[in-house]
């Protein structure tokens, strides 16, 4: 099969890759439709992945159609039309049955496409393990655009405005504008937020985000545009949706006393210099955390069958599978406005 492959440091190929076969009675073959590229993905275009692996497929958003199943797959079948969550688990435990995948007691939390061991959805067809727990049919009422972000980005961001304690009437900061920063503004409004701030040093996105109702604003005068609005008290919660350590310095210094900060880009410094001290003395709640994609589906899908949340609206492209090197060029370099990318088949 042609799947798109890691082979260095920008070197993202439309390659020849191994058939997808199920690695056991519990899994399945997803025949991809369409799949995205995340944010987290540039982590590995830039050389600075999560394996030393090369060759391997890339990829972690899909939706598609069954096409394989194990014997002893249950739920799904054949021709079945489903979404397949990048968060991983066993689907055996009580946290994975619950959708808490990053809680798995079997010790088997994952996500597609870091290195051969799961091999990754930006591709003709993906092996799922444990296919009656990480993956699903679409539901009714949710499109196809929808339901591919419901497979990470959408989630992401709503766990991420949710772990900021984000609720009516509260003040928010959302640090970063990409498609998963623009989502959290959405979610942040969902929430009941009475104000958002959204930053972003690209004045396209900060656009998108003014046209969400938000308050956008250049990262290098944000702190004192804040601070003069709100009379010094900062902000009740900050979100930080870029995965960068000034972005989460800059959450931390947004946020006023008792605020709650909430992180979540990917970020792969272990050394992060957290300033205890400020956030001693503001008394801070500080959360980061990976989002427990299965988690979340119960009550986003209500939310998009309803019009509440759009996420489709973010994406920016949608391009061959065969055109995927060059999507990655877009979207690394911000280039004719690039934000969500799709890829299809």
């Amino acid at each position: 099969m042609k799947a798109l492959c890691y082979h260095g440091p920008k070197d993202i190929r439309y390659d020849d890759a191994p058939d997808a076969t199920p690695q056991d009675a519990r899994a399945a073959v997803v025949k991809i439709d369409l799949c995205a590229i995340c944010g987290s993905d540039l982590h590995i275009y830039h050389g600075n992945g999560f394996s030393a692996d090369t060759g391997y497929c890339v990829g972690h958003e899909a939706i598609g159609e069954v096409v394989e199943v194990g014997r002893d797959v249950r739920r799904l079948r054949v021709g079945d039309r489903v979404m397949v969550s990048g968060a991983v688990g066993c689907g055996d435990c009580a946290p994975c049955l619950a959708g808490d995948v990053l809680r798995c007691r079997n010790g088997a939390p994952q996500c597609y496409g870091l290195s051969h061991a799961l091999e990754g959805c930006q591709a003709e067809a993906v092996a799922v393990p444990a296919a009656d727990f990480n993956a699903a049919p679409i539901p009714d009422g949710v499109s196809p655009e929808q339901a591919l972000m419901l497979t990470d980005n959408l989630p992401t961001a709503y766990m991420g405005v949710r772990n900021a304690d984000v609720g009516p009437g509260k003040t928010v900061a959302v640090v970063g504008l990409g498609p998963i920063g623009l989502m959290a503004v959405e979610c942040a409004f969902v929430l009941g937020a009475s104000r958002v701030y959204a930053l972003d040093m690209v004045a396209d996105r900060r656009a998108r985000a003014a046209e969400l109702g938000a308050v956008a604003l250049d990262p290098s005068s944000a702190f004192e545009e804040i601070h003069e609005a709100t009379k010094g008290r900062m902000v009740d919660c900050a979100v930080e949706a870029v995965g960068a350590d000034v972005a989460i310095d800059a959450a931390i210094r947004l946020a006023g006393a008792g605020a709650t900060v909430s992180a979540f880009g990917v970020n792969l410094n272990q050394e992060f210099p957290y300033p205890l001290g400020t956030a001693f003395m503001k008394g801070l709640t500080f959360r980061i955390s990976g989002c427990p994609v299965p988690l979340y589906w119960g009550e986003l899908v209500p939310l998009l069958r309803d019009g509440r949340l759009r996420p489709e609206r973010f994406v920016s492209h949608r391009v061959p599978l065969a055109d995927g090197e060059a999507a990655y060029r877009q979207f690394d370099e911000k280039t004719d406005g690039a934000l969500k990318m799709l890829l299809a088949n």
